[in-house]
Order: structure tokens, then sequence, then C-alpha cells
């Protein structure tokens, strides 16, 4: 079974919330990511995103673009990025999804690209520039090898556009709980909870919420309404303070936890 999907059933079944960790590949370094991830798994996450470094991230606000041009500089490529996946699946097996740009998929080959994700140990896919209605032989292929086809879905998304985007995504779906490009904030949307119950009359894939939660309090108030929670940014950030200290795993590791204690505290 895809251990996403089995994360989020074993999550059900116990009756916790789940806890997504974003980190930008190869910032500082790959070994640093590989070690992040295993530090990670410890800590209790239960999904590790992966953003793969490109040159024009426009989904992006200026903490994760940092950490694009910082991978880009540190030398990684989405090769390498794979590298250091299947590094990381002989010590764990922590669910990997790839927070990716379509171009980087295209330049790759569509079917080479998935099928070499599916060999290193990748779980899922959240292509951010791929629509559901340009993505048939996509998500063929993704099934074809047991992949997690991951869409988003907007506070903007019209209700009939949301049901086709939860038909057709596997795994859980993301929902970006404010508008705009990624980042920290200082407050939760007022109308999560709302937004939630609407894409919940559409499917019963796990929901997970991401896109501006900043720390542990904000953490704990998604998880209340939500499947899971996506801290992103905020990780970035410590990485990006931490970049160049031999404390960074253990820094970065001890914000994560206490955002994760948060989650599991619900």
């Amino acid at each position: 079974m895809n251990r996403i999907v089995e994360r989020f059933l074993r999550l059900k079944k116990e009756g916790k919330k789940g806890f997504i960790v974003y980190i930008g590949a190869g910032d500082p370094n790959l070994e640093a990511t590989q070690q992040l991830a295993l530090a990670f798994d410890r800590a209790g996450v239960d999904v590790l995103e992966l953003g793969v470094p490109f040159s024009d991230p426009l989904a992006d606000g200026p903490v994760n673009q940092l950490a694009a041009q910082r991978g880009l500089e540190s030398g990684t490529t989405p090769p390498k990025v794979l590298e250091t996946v299947a590094a990381v699946r002989q010590h764990s097996q922590i669910p990997i999804v790839f927070y990716v740009y379509f171009n980087l998929v295209h330049k790759r080959g569509v079917k080479q690209f998935i099928a070499e994700a599916a060999r290193a140990g990748v779980d899922g896919l959240l292509v951010l520039d791929l629509p559901p209605e340009e993505s048939d032989n996509y998500e063929q292929l993704m099934r074809g090898v047991d992949l997690c086809n991951i869409y988003l879905v907007a506070p903007t998304t019209p209700d009939a556009r949301i049901e086709l985007i939860v038909k057709r995504a596997t795994g859980f779906i993301y929902y970006i709980s404010r508008e705009g490009v990624t980042g920290m904030q200082e407050k939760v949307a007022a109308d999560l909870a709302d937004r939630i119950a609407k894409i919940r009359q559409h499917t019963g894939l796990p929901i997970a919420v991401g896109f501006g939660i900043s720390n542990p309090e904000q953490a704990r108030r998604v998880a209340q309404n939500a499947d899971a929670v996506v801290v992103g940014s905020a990780v970035v950030n410590q990485i990006a303070q931490h970049g160049d200290s031999p404390e960074l795993v253990r820094r970065v590791s001890e914000f994560v936890s206490s955002v994760g204690d948060a989650v599991r505290s619900i």
C-alpha cells in the first residue's frame, strides 16, 4: 500500500491528526536534507514534502523562493533529489511528497519522471501548476506506479471545480488556507472551518491545510478542523537561520517537534 494512504488510514484509526512538513530540497545542501528527513521521522512527522528547486517558483513567497535559490546554488537537481530520497529509504519509511513545478517534470519527460520518482521511494507528487483538466495522462501514469497525485484547493475555488478536483485526487487534498503565495502569517483564516466542511461534502479523502501556519498555536487551531496540518515557510525560515550551524538539524527538529506536539494535542 502507498505510504501516504497507509499513514492516513493509521491516523484515522488512532483518532489522530496528521503533521506534514515542507522543506526545500538541497537547502542548505542535500546531506542536510537527508539528515533533516530522518530527524523529522524520529520527531513524528507524518508526511515530508520536499520542494524540488526551480528557478521560477510562482506559488511561493520570499522565504521559500530563497530556499529554492539556495537549493539551486548548492547544485541540487531533480536526479540528485531522487538520490537523496533513495538514501533516506535505507533508514526510513516516512511518506515523501515532491512539491514540484511542471517544467521540471516536462523537461525530464512525464513518464520517466514519474517512474524514477517511484523507484527512488517517492510516494506522491504535488505539481503546483498542473490543473486536473490537463492531467489525464499524468494521472494514468501515477496510478500505474501507485503514486498519489495530490491537488490544491484554494479559498477562491468554485464549488463545481472543488468537486472536479477532489474526485481526481488521491492521497489527500491540500487546502490552501488563504489567497496568495506561501509564507508565514500572523493569524489563521476565520472561515477555515466552513471551507473545510464545504470540501468534505465532495470527498472522503483527508484534508490537509497549509500556507501560512507559523507556530504551534496556529497549528493546534487548524488541527481542530483539518485532518492534517502543513507547516512549510516557518520550518524553512528556521533552516535559513541555522543553515551554517552544526546545530542545524537539532535546532530545526526542536521547532518541528514543538509544532507536532501541538497538532497531536487535538
